[in-house]
């Protein structure tokens, strides 16, 4: 039996939770929860569309079923934004050209507001009549083109929503900067005594300040997922007898013999071929120390060879490898679409209508009061500018990126999009016993002939249970017996037949026996008893302590091993309970109000980690057990379990925090923009301020600890 890593063991959940063929597009002009909202909705009727999500983080469209992506593009298209078909190779340098762009573009807008502010001054200190006029002139020369260009990210944006009959928040920012522009302009070839080219400028600038801003904060805060893809190995040195040729992975096959030199990262998952390895696997899962590996052990893309160059046969390939399969499911995870995200999504879509109206309201109701159409224009410009929910858009998605990221990296694989949600509002938690909370080993009888220890061998490996493959581990050195009609039996143990005759690997009651704990039965023979001391798995006190919330096991375990366990970790504990019996343990607790953790690795665990509120299995756990977690523990060790809740509990409060910025945000702007007191220019900064707060308050999941 091969030995698997952590991460490796938790790799395949992406193709077992995976609904179709997943595409993948860029949307670089995707900036709020409206956004978002439109395209989601409006690929939702495509025909074989099963499921439709959008990474603001990433600006990343993601679709699963059988779907046209010709078809794709052109629906979003459609829709009003622009799309790409996705090269990860490139996607980090197309994201670098997007904050060029930008940074260009704010300086080219400063550099002409202060040239347009110095002749402002000159007609603010006195300048009259023709001087002044030829100030306006001058002003406009520089302003107009600089607006036109400067503005392109915005006006490029609106135009996309609006030829398409649709609004997003780029449409009131264009429509202010154009119409500042334009009663500049107009004030200026009838002679006018006021022009506003320094706060059109102005407003260019400030609002390209905040939009260049949010960029760079999200770069800073990169993904998870971008993390993981990053580490993708491009080439690699494929051997063809004594042959060594550099081929681009892509190339690959299943099968190619591949070497990987000192120091080089492993480029796709593979048997080992050489006698040993040392192998880095920190960033894949969270632990620092290096993984000593034998041949015949499991490698996987991403980690990196500490030592002398070593062979590989590849397993899986480009898209199929674990590396590729954990960063889906990372990006799954970020995008959550939880309770919070459904209450923005639903005051985006409310907000185009409404800030139209208003900012219509105010124009109309000012103008009346007071007669001076410029001025009521103005007033109207700042509502459209000041409304811009923006931070509305940004307040779920930067806080669910950073809590998942902040989780991956400590070794957690955050599976289920509203696992966090959940885990937040946990009371309670269940632990299973073996493999979860121990890690037990095996010690074989002196008398336990050579034919019995091949037959257990020949059980031991066709499950997964944590007695198993510790009975594996210790019969290393003993071929496997030629069993047929292996079954596993929840619960109970494995059977088969074996020249003729039954035997069975399992718990003593189910064999007859009088030991209670592992016994091997071949034929009519008796059940020969195998000891089994029990260690705790590393961590596990530590997390237990630390923990604050009431805690219990619930094991098939006997009573004298149960108890034990419970006595050294003061926790109370029901033990030889059948999978049936934790569901109905799970039930009782939640029938009293309880919202339950489950913390189990077994086949029967697997229903009640689908029963519990909320669910975290061990990567060494049973591929079922680990599909039925909301998060997978990466590492071996438990010590940064309650990690887990901390992080869940921050993502509920920087969450509602965030609401309550945007809500406190809007609740003073709007009525100061209303009343007159905001100029565009103000209302440009207060709106980039609003979206940076929000962001800057969601980076402190990084601090939390």
């Amino acid at each position: 039996m091969t030995a698997a890593c952590p991460a490796c063991s938790a790799a395949p959940l992406a193709l077992e939770t995976a609904s179709g063929p997943a595409l993948q597009f860029s949307v670089p002009s995707v900036h709020c929860a409206a956004c978002i909202g439109k395209i989601e909705r409006g690929l939702a009727h495509l025909n074989g569309v099963l499921s439709v999500r959008v990474n603001l983080s990433m600006k990343r469209l993601s679709i699963t079923g059988p779907v046209d992506p010709d078809q794709v593009l052109t629906a979003v298209e459609d829709l009003g934004f622009e799309v790409f078909a996705l090269d990860s190779a490139s996607l980090q340098v197309a994201q670098d050209s997007v904050g060029r762009s930008l940074l260009t573009r704010m300086a080219v807008a400063g550099f002409a507001m202060m040239n347009v502010m110095l002749f402002s001054v000159a007609i603010w200190s006195g300048a009259t009549d023709s001087t002044r006029d030829l100030f306006h002139l001058i002003s406009a020369a520089i302003a107009l083109p600089v607006v036109l260009y400067a503005g392109q990210p915005f006006f490029r944006s609106a135009w996309s929503a609006l030829r398409v009959r649709r609004l997003n928040m780029d449409v009131p920012i264009s429509l202010a900067i154009l119409l500042a522009s334009a009663m500049s302009l107009f004030e200026t070839l009838q002679g006018g005594t006021e022009a506003y080219f320094d706060a059109a400028l102005s407003l260019t600038f400030f609002l390209l300040i905040g939009r260049y801003m949010d960029h760079r904060t999200r770069s800073a805060a990169r993904s998870a997922a971008r993390e993981l893809t990053a580490l993708e190995v491009h080439t690699a040195e494929r051997l063809t007898g004594d042959e060594t040729k550099t081929v681009a992975v892509t190339d690959l096959e299943v099968g190619d013999i591949i070497l990987v030199p000192t120091g080089a990262r492993v480029a796709v998952d593979g048997v080992l071929l050489s006698a040993d390895a040392l192998m880095d696997r920190s960033v894949l899962t969270g632990e620092s120390a290096a993984v000593t590996l034998k041949s015949g052990d499991i490698l996987q893309a991403g980690e990196i060879n500490l030592t002398a160059p070593l062979r590989l046969r590849a397993m899986t390939v480009g898209a199929d490898t674990s590396l590729r399969r954990m960063a889906e499911l990372v990006e799954t995870a970020e995008n959550a679409r939880n309770s919070y995200t459904a209450l923005a999504d639903r005051a985006a879509q409310i907000y185009a209508p409404a800030v139209h109206t208003l900012a219509l309201v105010a124009l109309l109701g000012w103008w009346f009061a007071t007669g001076d159409f410029r001025h009521s224009l103005n007033i109207a410009i700042a509502v459209l500018i000041i409304t811009c929910p923006c931070a509305l858009g940004l307040a779920v998605p930067a806080v669910s990126t950073a809590a998942v990221s902040r989780l991956f990296s400590a070794g957690f694989l955050v599976r289920h999009a509203t696992a966090l949600e959940r885990l937040a509002e946990v009371t309670r938690i269940v632990f299973d016993k073996t493999g979860t909370l121990t890690r037990p080993t095996v010690q074989l009888p002196i008398d336990m002939t050579k034919e019995e220890k091949s037959v257990a061998k020949a059980l031991a490996q066709s499950s997964f249970h944590p007695l198993s493959r510790a009975l594996v581990n210790t019969l290393t050195d003993v071929p496997a017996a030629a069993v047929d009609n292996i079954e596993e039996i929840a619960g109970q143990g494995v059977s088969g037949i074996y020249q003729g005759q039954t035997v069975q690997l399992g718990r003593g009651p189910w064999l007859g026996a009088q030991h209670s704990g592992l016994c091997l039965r071949v034929g009519d023979a008796a059940a020969l008893p195998l000891e089994v001391p029990e260690a705790l798995r590393a961590g596990v006190a530590e997390a237990i302590g630390a923990l604050d919330l009431p805690c219990e096991i619930v094991t098939g375990d006997t009573d004298l091993p149960a108890q034990t366990l419970a006595a050294k970790l003061s926790l109370p504990v029901i033990s030889n309970a059948s999978p049936q019996a934790k569901i109905d343990r799970l039930q009782t607790l939640s029938d009293e109000g309880e919202r339950v953790l489950m913390v189990g690795d077994g086949l029967n665990d697997t229903a009640a980690l689908a029963k519990a509120h909320a669910s975290i299995a061990p990567s060494t756990a049973l591929e079922a057990s680990r599909n039925a977690a909301d998060i997978v523990i990466l590492k071996d060790s438990f010590a940064d379990l309650p990690l887990i809740i901390r992080v869940a509990r921050a993502t509920r409060r920087l969450s509602q925090q965030n609401f309550a910025i945007a809500a406190v945000y809007n609740c003073i702007a709007v009525p100061i923009a209303l009343a007159g007191f905001a100029t565009p220019l103000a209302a440009a900064l207060a709106m980039s301020l609003s979206s940076l707060t929000v962001l800057a308050n969601a980076q402190r999941m990084r601090f939390i600890q």
